[in-house]
């Protein structure tokens, strides 16, 4: 009987021990796991690009005054000329014959729109061709020059 008892014990401590074993190796393996950062996204999860077309941070904020006051731009006057407006302009340009989607994509049709603004403006004499050239970028240089600072 005593034999019973010391087998049931002992194989109670082994499994007590294979137990306590993997434990102690998921413990560890859990603790060598590197820790995982989580990025939280505060707003939109899309990818925005910033195309100022060589305007500084203080003629592009001009340019999102105006955009605001008269053309339905809603976001931060900033001096980043992201999609949000770029739309608003688009939505301007199309007094100027802009007819593509209001995408906020700096495309040829959005600079050829640009270009005959800038030009019917007396601000850019060159061809419309829908690239964003030197010449396209002085224009809209002295455009948002000419700009109310608020």
């Amino acid at each position: 009987m005593r034999s019973n008892k010391v087998r049931a014990l002992a194989s109670t401590a082994a499994l007590l021990a294979i137990a306590a074993g993997t434990l102690a190796a998921s413990g560890s393996a859990v603790a060598a796991t590197p820790e995982r950062r989580q990025t939280v996204v505060t707003g939109p999860a899309s990818a925005t690009e910033v195309v100022n077309l060589g305007l500084s941070t203080e003629l592009a904020k001009r340019v999102q005054l105006v955009l605001a006051d008269q053309w339905g731009y809603y976001g931060a006057i900033d001096g980043a000329l992201g999609t949000q407006s770029w739309i608003s302009m688009q939505r301007y340009l199309r007094v100027y014959g802009y007819s593509g989607a209001l995408d906020g994509i700096v495309g040829t049709g959005t600079i050829k729109a640009l270009q005959r603004a800038l030009s019917a403006q007396s601000y850019y004499s060159g061809a419309i061709d829908g690239i964003a050239g030197p010449a396209t970028r002085a224009a809209f240089t002295a455009f948002a020059s000419d700009l109310p600072m608020d």
